[in-house]
């Protein structure tokens, strides 16, 4: 019995050290009320409003 035997394959995980990416709640939090514009405002609001409507259904 050799030493390859009880060797396991650690090629099937490359990436095994790579760190899962974070879930998020899907908040952008770099948005800053100060340097918004019209359009980053508007979609702020389209953005609640789809929120409450996911939450309904």
């Amino acid at each position: 019995m050799g030493r390859d035997e009880h060797k396991q394959n650690s090629s099937r995980n490359p990436l095994a050290q790579t760190p899962k990416a974070e879930k998020t709640d899907g908040i952008d939090v770099e948005f800053s009320n100060e340097f918004a514009d019209a359009a980053d405002l508007e979609a702020l609001e389209r953005g609640k409003k789809a929120d409450k409507r996911a939450k309904r259904g």
